[in-house]
């Protein structure tokens, strides 16, 4: 959830920008330029700990899909995969040995 709420303040942050540019006055594609550099400036300064979140919750994401694929574990595509692969290889071989 870290990472649904900090991509949800830079939004808010860009949508913020956005409008006080506008209401200043820059139109056309300055506008939008502009409003993600402030955006990314004021996220920055502002969503440190936010971002913190994120990146750990990252970062434990990836490490425990990491030991899931070295116990042999892997996503459900892959555990399929490797049933098929298995399936294919004694269809096979079940073939050669008979004929």
């Amino acid at each position: 959830m870290p990472l649904v709420t900090y991509t949800v303040l830079r939004l808010l942050l860009f949508a913020a920008a956005l409008g006080g540019l506008y209401l200043a006055g820059v139109r056309d594609w300055l506008l939008v330029l502009l409003a993600a550099v402030v955006a990314l400036l004021l996220s920055y300064l502002l969503l440190a700990k936010p971002r913190d979140a994120a990146a750990t919750y990252l970062a434990t994401r990836g490490e425990r899909r990491r030991e899931l694929k070295a116990d042999g574990k892997g996503s459900r595509f892959q555990r399929g995969l490797a049933d098929d692969d298995a399936a294919e290889d004694a269809a096979d071989d079940a073939q050669r040995s008979a004929g």
